[in-house]
This record gives C-alpha cells, structure tokens and sequence, in this order.
C-alpha cells in the first residue's frame, strides 16, 4: 500500500495524486509538481527515500548531481536523508527510527550545500549531539575515525553529571583514550580513572 498522501513534500516535489501501480517493478507511481512548475510521474520508494528530491532541474542549478559524476558533498547529503526517511534501511533503527530528522531547510540541497559547504575531504557529516536532528547548528564535518566515538553503540559514561562517550572524554580531559579505557576495564572508579592524570 502506498505510503503518500496528496500535498507531500519531498525537496522540490509537491505531491499532487496517485497514478497507479506499473507491473514491471510493482511499485506505486505519484504525479508531482516541481518547485520550478514541471510536472512529472515518479515511484513512491524514490520520493520516500530522498533519491528523488526535483524534476531535475534542481541537478543543473547546482551541478553537484550530474549523471555518473556525484560530488561527495551531495552524496552525504543523500546518505544523511536515507539514514532518516528510509524504514527499510540498514541505518534506520539507529536513526530515523530513534526520531532522528532532518530539518526542513536541508531538505534542499542547496541550503544544506550554503549551510555546511564542500564536504573536505577525509571528513564525514557528524551530529554534534548525537540525539539532535542533522540541522545547521548539530552537524560539523569531522574526521571519520572520530565519528566511531560518536555512535550508538559507544559506551557512555556519566561524569560531573555530564553524559560523554570515552572518546569525547579523552579530549576534554585530556587523557589519553586507551588510558581511560584500560583503567575502566581494570576497576577503577570513574571519579579516580577520569581524575588521574
């Protein structure tokens, strides 16, 4: 059963009706109205998802999306809205699942493209409070080693009441990471492991 209702928005796209069912891929075709007034039939999966966000138009204004040639900027971007908008997801649990959005604005490429700027390379997009929204004021680009300490699955531990995973506590505190970690795993009582230089 589709999932969309008339008046959806998905980037550029405004969702006008439903269309039908194609036999070829059975999937569930809606017509839709880009921001720059052309009107176009596209799969449901493709709208959820974030794959398809204009009639193509917004692909030529700012040439990050050309056939074949993906920048790596536009390619985080669409990584960050699937994490988000794609049930069926392998990341969707840990993200979209939890309540993780994305904010309306960066819905466009471009303001997320005038918000965070080119993607350097070696870097990778980072939520700052990893229970906040990919929004301007959560997200910076990070080195992908450091975003390990920033998932899920780290362990958090609770200190001057404040919640930090132990990667975020080696830096503030100055203390070696593998120093903290082996001090934690041998018993030692967090005020004494973290106070101890």
């Amino acid at each position: 059963m589709h999932k969309l209702t008339t008046g959806n928005k998905f980037g550029n796209l405004t969702v006008i009706e439903f269309v039908g069912s194609r036999n070829v891929n059975r999937g569930h075709y809606w017509k839709v109205r880009c921001d720059c007034g052309k009107k176009k039939e596209i799969i449901a999966s493709s709208l959820i998802r974030g794959i398809t966000i204009s009639c193509g138009c917004i692909n030529i204004k700012h040439g990050h999306a050309k056939k074949g040639n993906v920048s790596p900027t536009y390619r985080s971007w669409c990584g960050m809205k699937h994490r988000c908008n794609a049930p069926r997801g392998k990341s969707w649990e840990n993200y979209g699942g939890r309540g993780i959005k994305v904010c309306e604005q960066w819905l466009k490429f471009e303001n997320f493209l005038e918000d965070m700027g080119e993607k350097p390379e070696g870097l990778t997009l980072e939520r700052i409070d990893n229970n906040g929204n990919y929004e301007p004021a959560n997200c910076k680009w990070i080195p992908l080693r450091e975003q390990a300490g920033n998932k899920r699955v780290s362990v958090f531990v609770n200190y001057k009441d404040t919640r930090r995973t132990i990667a975020e506590w080696s830096r503030v505190l100055q203390i070696n990471v593998n120093t903290l970690r082996s001090r934690l795993k041998s018993g030692w009582a967090i005020k004494k492991a973290f106070a101890t230089l």
